[in-house]
This record gives structure tokens, C-alpha cells and sequence, in this order.
């Protein structure tokens, strides 16, 4: 689907031993090998990492497994969706999530993609197409001034467009916390009811004493997914990424993994799909 979205550059960040900059102040992510377990297809080795912050423990217990690569920046792929709409709102681009974003009649490998969108089925079908056009909306050099606003990962729009998917803009996944923790509680620089909003477009999932908010990414050779699951108890943050050198094949297991090792955490009902 985004085989022509396919970036081999990576970027390293030196952050020291899993030290990040967490919403609370300095965090540091402890290993857990053990998760390689759920790093496992068919019995052979999945290359990646996970990041988990646990806001239900005081101080919040925050670990990772593959420490190195946990600070390790990689593109965003479609993650970036989460504060591209941040900017799409405060830019005024698009006005809510009942706009409705017209098709431009060019018929694409997926699918859900080939119709009218709104940020709500953007969000869901992670439509490229419609954040292409806000970027180009938006502009390169605004959109620069929000990534250095925002602080996400290395803050460049440079490379080849979509900047997100196949240019330099990078994050690694103890970034991706950060992120996620400063939304969680309305703390980016954006308006309240526009981050209200765009956690309402995470919505994977939601049970009768949980909330699972979460946006999937793909650039073709590396897979995310990040979110959180708000419970009675506190709030669990997570962020995952793997390589997926079988393409597509390899996608589900970004959502297996992490659904693993949340509900071997109790953060997740053992039953959810």
C-alpha cells in the first residue's frame, strides 16, 4: 500500500541510557527482556522495541524493551496523523471532524482511501492523501514552526514530501511518550477543544472501565503503534515500533505485541480482540 513511500535513512538519537524527557520531568525506562518473548513470529525473532510508561504506580514505572532502540528516531509514517491534525485544526485548514474533505478522483491501491473523508475516516484509514493536502495547505515553513514548537523528535520537514513518511522528520518511541503524555493532558500548545478532539479521533477501542487511543504507522519497511489506555486506576502509555522486512505481512504483529505485553501488565482485558 505505501511501497512508494519507502525510506531507508535513519537518524540516531543520543539521549544516554534511556533517559527522556517525560511530561513529570526526567524518566528513565527501564529494560524488561523478558518481553522478547512477545517479540516472536513463528518462532523466529521480531526486530524492534516497545516503550511503556505506567501512570497507575507513583512515581510512574516506565520501561522499554531494546533500550538502544527505544531512543533510536525513525520516521513517524502515519503516526505523525496525531499532531498533523493538531495543525490542521490551529491553522484553520480544516475546520472540524464533520468537514467533509472532497476526493480527488484518483483511484489508490486502498481502498477506503478512493471517496470523500472527513479527519474522523483520515484518522481511521489512515488516509495519506488527505494530510498531503494540508500539508501543502499549511505550508513547509509553518508546518516547521509548529514542529519546533511542539518539540517533536528532530523538528525538520526536509527530504523528499510527505516529509513525514519519506523526508528526514524522525521520532523515536521514548519521544512518542512524551508526546502522547503532554495530550493526554492538554498540555501542547494547541487549543483545548482541538486536542480534546483529536483524542476522540484515537479511539480504538473502549470497554466499560477503559479507553484504548492509539494511531497505527507504516513507512514500508518500519511499523508503529502508539497510544495510551486510560483506566480507573491511572493512565498507560505505550509506543512500538518494528521492522516488517516480509511488507504487509508483517503488520499485525504491531498491535499483537503490544496488546501482549499490556495485558501481561493487567493493563488491558485479556479478551479484547
Amino acid at each position: 500500500m505505501l511501497s512508494s513511500f519507502v525510506r531507508t535513512g535513519l537518524a540516531v538519537v543520543t539521549l544516554g541510557m534511556c533517559h527522556f524527557a517525560a511530561s513529570a520531568g526526567e524518566g528513565t525506562l527501564d529494560e524488561r527482556p523478558q518481553w522478547s518473548t512477545h517479540f516472536q513470529s513463528n518462532g523466529q525473532p521480531i526486530t524492534g522495541t516497545v516503550a511503556i510508561v505506567d501512570t497507575r504506580t507513583t512515581p510512574p514505572a516506565a520501561a522499554c524493551f531494546n533500550h538502544e532502540r527505544a531512543t533510536t528516531r525513525f520516521s513517524p509514517a502515519s503516526t505523525f496523523k496525531i499532531p498533523h491534525t493538531l495543525i490542521a485544526l490551529d491553522a484553520g485548514v480544516v475546520r472540524d471532524e464533520f468537514e467533509v474533505i472532497e476526493w480527488d478522483g484518483v483511484e489508490r491501491s486502498h481502498t477506503p482511501w478512493n471517496q470523500n473523508q472527513t479527519l474522523r475516516s483520515a484518522m481511521r484509514h489512515s488516509t495519506v492523501w488527505v494530510y498531503e493536502r494540508i500539508a501543502a495547505k499549511v505550508g513547509i515553513a509553518k508546518e516547521q514552526t509548529y514542529l519546533e514548537k511542539i518539540n517533536y523528535g528532530n523538528r525538520t520537514t526536509r527530504g523528499a514530501m510527505p516529509f513525514w513518511i519519506e523526508g528526514d522528520l524522525s521520532i523515536s518511541a521514548a519521544e512518542q511518550i512524551t508526546f502522547l503524555r503532554k495530550l493526554h493532558t492538554n498540555s501542547l500548545p494547541f487549543s483545548e477543544a482541538h486536542q480534546r478532539l483529536v483524542k476522540d479521533l484515537m479511539i480504538v477501542e473502549a470497554g466499560k472501565e477503559y479507553i484504548l487511543r492509539a494511531k497505527s504507522g507504516w513507512n514500508g519497511q518500519l511499523g508503529w503503534w502508539v497510544g495510551w489506555i486510560e483506566l480507573p486506576s491511572g493512565t498507560v502509555f505505550f509506543a512500538l515500533n518494528i521492522d516488517t522486512p516480509n511488507g504487509m505481512a508483517d503488520l499485525p504483529a504491531r498491535e499483537r505485541i503490544t496488546r501482549n505485553i499490556l495485558n501481561s501488565l493487567n493493563a488491558l482485558p485479556i479478551n479484547n480482540r
